[in-house]
Order: structure tokens, then sequence, then C-alpha cells
């Protein structure tokens, strides 16, 4: 291991001003002063340097200072970095809206700018009730989609995350198609995906929701904060069939999915549906405030002043976000996502031989979750192993990140090179080791 050890003189003096002047709500994993970032890597302000397979929660797909996108933003700065795309036109905003009608998973589609993700679904759920004239939604257990109201309601991976509010909206949760944790019964050797869609069609519908009264089913294709959980076979095929049957919407929450992220621009385009509505936001801009949805023509024929926004579409972001998309293509980055995320799967699965409290290595692409249990065959949590290693990995200059209740993601950016992802597992492997020595 390296001789890395965590909050020099310089950092420890900024976290206590930190803490002296931020608010408490803010949670930090341990305690990283940034000072520069470049590529895959970052620098602390007391000189350490870190493996940064984190990405900022998948938000710098391209990468910390992409050339590319640095220029772009620093030209738009020297033209204009604010109007108000509700009050006036800039082609900044046309220039994007049109590469995302190109890329988007359905055709014929409109797009609406916000700043963030929790504002890309509350965007969402507005034009679904618009839509439909319509207010109830089906939302699912474990899901993460922001923490304004309206997008809290469906939220439900953490309880500290909706303690003290009230839900703004009528939402029902049902269980996530999570195959590794079914809470539901299954039996014949059917697919988790299928039992899931019949509890929702025999149980819920039957008895808490009429479908004719629902506005919109908002979904992850991958759940993100509940545990980087790929949903069983058959899911959302049926759960499509579902929405046309009662003329719901289908909102697709591309938040940390989307923009090449599982080796695809969407997520949900490993499913073979499409959905009426997606919500966009992290990885689009990289790290310039930026998000909104994109829906079907039909479904986004609210009239002027029905949603709005002062800064959403901001020049500066849109023109990060239309440099960010032109390299993931030029530079073939989904493709290098789908070989890269292979080989780290590949390394995990491996890794998970050798080590009994890995219970589950899953993801698509660069998304990928790591689920530390006690022993595999009752699979009981283990989140303080979890904790200790990415504490360990820290120390040894590794920067992860938990989801979940007991898993750890691993989200470097798209076009890391294979030397510094060899690098992040050596020292994965590592913290593993002496974590294990730690919980003994």
């Amino acid at each position: 291991m390296s001789d890395l050890y965590p909050a020099g003189p310089l950092g420890q003096a900024i976290i206590e001003r930190d803490q002296a002047s931020l608010s408490p709500s803010f949670t930090r994993e341990y305690p990283l002063v940034v000072d520069h970032a470049q590529g895959s890597e970052i620098w602390d302000v007391d000189g350490r340097r870190y493996v940064d397979f984190m990405a900022g929660i998948a938000v710098m797909n391209v990468g910390h200072r992409h050339p590319a996108v640095a220029e772009a933003v620093k030209k738009q700065i020297e033209k204009f970095w604010h109007v108000c795309l509700s009050d006036f036109y800039y082609p900044e905003a046309v220039d994007l809206a049109e590469k995302l009608q190109e890329i988007a998973p359905m055709d014929d589609t409109l797009v609406y700018f916000g700043n963030s993700g929790a504002e890309a679904v509350e965007a969402a759920i507005k034009l679904a009730m618009y839509k439909t004239g319509r207010k109830q939604f089906i939302g699912f257990l474990g899901s993460f989609h922001g923490r304004t109201l309206g997008a809290l309601s469906f939220t439900g991976s953490k309880y500290v995350q909706r303690s003290h509010y009230p839900s703004a909206l009528q939402v029902y949760h049902i269980p996530y198609p999570n195959p590794y944790r079914p809470i539901l019964h299954v039996s014949n050797g059917r697919s988790y995906g299928d039992v899931v869609i019949d509890y929702l069609e025999n149980e819920v519908f039957k008895t808490l929701a009429d479908p004719t009264d629902l506005a919109g089913i908002l979904v992850e294709p991958i759940q993100g904060e509940g545990g980087y959980v790929v949903p069983a076979p058959n899911f959302f095929p049926r759960l499509r069939e579902i929405c046309d049957r009662y003329g719901i919407m289908l909102i697709a929450d591309e938040i940390q999915t989307g923009i090449g992220r599982t080796g695809k621009w969407w997520g949900i385009q490993h499913e073979g549906v499409e959905p009426d509505i997606v919500a966009f936001a992290k990885g689009v801009g990289s790290g310039m405030p930026i998000g909104g949805i994109i829906a079907r023509r039909d479904v986004m024929n609210w009239k002027p002043g029905s949603h709005g926004s002062t800064y959403g579409g901001n020049p500066v972001a849109t023109a990060s976000a239309l440099a960010t998309l032109q390299v993931i293509e030029r530079e073939g980055l989904m493709q290098q996502a789908q070989e890269t995320g292979s080989y780290i799967m590949d390394a995990l699965q491996e890794i998970q031989t050798r080590h009994k409290n890995i219970g589950s290595v899953r993801g698509r692409g660069l998304m990928i979750g790591i689920e530390f249990v006690k022993d595999r065959q009752t699979k009981e949590r283990f989140p303080e192993m979890r904790n200790a290693v990415i504490q360990k990995a820290f120390t040894n200059g590794l920067l992860l990140l938990p989801c979940g209740r007991n898993t750890l993601r691993m989200t470097p950016a798209l076009n890391t090179s294979r030397t510094l992802v060899d690098e992040g597992l050596q020292i994965f492997m590592e913290s593993i080791a002496a974590a294990e020595l730690e919980m003994i």
C-alpha cells in the first residue's frame, strides 16, 4: 500500500472552516479536500493524488477538464453566459436540443432544460400530470429521484431523506425487480420481473390504485442510490404494455444511467422499450449545472408558461453539454465503456472468488455495484465491511462511493485508461484485504 493518509494540515484547516460555515445536511464520505483534477485523477490541497472511480457521482463521463469541453466553455464565456431561455432565444440551447433529439431513445421528441436532476424529475412528473389530467403515480422501493418535495415523494432509498418532509404527491411504491434480493415470493423459476408486474396488476391495481387514475410510472433503468440494481428480465417490456393499456406515462429516470454510462446513450435501451419521457442530468454537462427532459412531441404539448426556469439551459452549460456529447461520440466512449466495464467486471468476479463477503457483482458498462454480505447463503447485509473498504481505499489513493444499504459503486469516467483501471483495482484488492483484517 502507498503512504497516503487523509486530511493533511491544509485540508484539515479547510474542513474546520467548512464545518463552521456550511449546512450540516451535506454528507461527506471521507475528508477529501480537492485542489485540482485532470482526467480520472484528483489531487487534494495537500498534494496527494487519487485515482477517481466516482466521477462526481457519475457526472464526469468524459473525465475532469477534457480539453474539448474546456474549450467550449471558454468560448461561450467570451460571448455571453446568461440571458434567459424562458424569455429569449440563443443557438446554444437549440444546438444541444437538436443533438438530444438525435440520440433520444424514442422518435419525434421535444426537449425542456432545467438545472439539475431533481428539477428534471419535477418537470417530468408535472408534464405527466398535464398530459393525462391525472395526479397519482407508481414509484419503487429503493429509488432515488431527488430531494425537492415532488421528487422526494418518489424517493425510497433512505428514511433520513424523507424524514420530516410530507409527500407532496400520491405515490404508490412497489418493489423494484431486484433479482438478488426479491421481496416477493418467486416460484417455478419465473423471472422476478414477471413477479413484480403480476404484483402490480393483481394486488396494487385491485386494492390501492386504479390504473386509470395514474399519470405516470417513474422508474430507473438501473437503480442508482438503491444499490446499482440491474432489473430482472421481462420487467420493462411488461411495464411498457401496462402503460400503453391504461394511458400511463412511462418516465425513465436516466439521471445516473444516461449519457453513455451503461455503454449505450440511455440505460433503457438495454431493455428494448421506449419511454414517453426521459429525465436527464449528471453526465450530460461534465459538471456544469444542467438537466431536463426529453418527451414525445405529442406528450410535451403544454402551453407557454406551464413550466419554466430562469437558469435552465444556461448557455455555458449547454455549450459544455454539447461538447460532452460530441466527445463521447467522436472518441467512441460508449464502446470503451462496454469494454472497460467488462474488464472490471471480470476482475471483480475473480476477486469475489477469494473474498467471501462479496455477495454480488453487477452492472452494465461503467455502472458497477459490489454488494457486501456476511455470508452468501443468508445474504445478511454487511455495511460495516463496505464502509471499511471505502475508507481503506481512500487512505490508499482510490476514490469510491457507497450506494444502497451495503453496496459500493464504481463509476469511473468512460475514457479512464487501462493503466488507471488496473491501479484502482489493485488498491481495491488491497483495501478489501485490509478491511477483512480489521473486521476479524
